[in-house]
């Protein structure tokens, strides 16, 4: 089964590094710096920040439905990020993927779960097609399990 994977879109993110500390904070939003080369991984490139990189923590409404799947949780956006386009992947897993643990949630057109699993990134490929090929699901979520950020969106190609 084909797949797509989009990183999430900078136009929502990138008016929010013009901010200063106290404005995030109203928004419930913190700027950090990664202290690590691993554990800050940004949701629009799918790669981890490199220790000294700017972030922003932030709430982030991710599973957009009516209904009780609907989900929102932290996200980490780079500041680095801002001057690229969101990454794509096309059967192909994202940089980030391979060092965690990966919680998959497979959702139906109205946003209901219909299966999930939770796999080592480094062999979630397979995983990902099998679950994408579970009849009446339209698409998945991919969730980092430990700590557990909203990771990304797979859509069939």
């Amino acid at each position: 089964m084909s797949f797509v994977i989009h990183g999430l879109s900078t136009d929502t993110f990138r008016p929010l590094f013009a901010l200063d500390d106290g404005a995030l904070a109203v928004r419930n939003i913190r700027r950090v710096v990664a202290d690590a080369d691993r554990g800050f991984p940004c949701q629009v490139t799918l790669e981890d920040a490199r220790q000294g990189e700017t972030l922003l923590l932030l709430p982030f409404l991710h599973h957009d439905v009516a209904g009780p799947y609907r989900a929102s949780g932290p996200i980490y956006v780079r500041e680095t990020a801002m001057q690229q386009p969101a990454a794509v992947f096309r059967d192909t897993l994202p940089p980030s993927f391979p060092r965690r643990l990966l919680s998959l949630r497979a959702y139906d057109a109205n946003g209901l779960m219909r299966d999930a699993d939770v796999v080592e990134g480094s062999d979630a490929l397979s995983h990902l097609q099998r679950l994408l090929a579970v009849p009446d699901v339209a698409y998945l979520h991919v969730h980092n399990a430990r700590p557990g950020c909203y990771a990304c969106r797979v859509d069939p190609a």
